[in-house]
């Protein structure tokens, strides 16, 4: 299946780009590759994810890298990172502050 991700997710992934690279441009580098090709596995095994607990939907999944949360949708035709967000962070703020 194919993996598409959203404008917030890429978002996501050059602010945490931007944060690490301020002590190492290469580990940041090496972070956001870590993080996207995680995007094989998702469009390999869709349900290999375990479902978002703040949401509850079979459908939206997460999978984990580093300290990241990979938050993805999986539709009929395609799967969409939702978000990339660091696992202290509380989603159900961030969703309220994109309103």
């Amino acid at each position: 299946m194919k993996v598409y991700w959203t404008d917030t997710a890429e978002g996501h992934l050059d602010a945490i780009y931007a944060y690490i690279a301020q002590d190492s441009p290469q580990y940041a580098k090496r972070m956001v590759d870590r993080l996207t090709r995680r995007s094989q596995q998702i469009a390999d095994f869709p349900l290999s994810g375990r479902k978002v607990p703040e949401y509850k939907m079979d459908q939206i999944r997460e999978v984990i890298e580093g300290l990241y949360r990979i938050i993805y949708h999986i539709k009929s035709d395609q799967i969409d990172v939702l978000a990339v967000i660091h696992g202290s962070q509380d989603i159900l703020r961030q969703d309220k502050k994109e309103d």
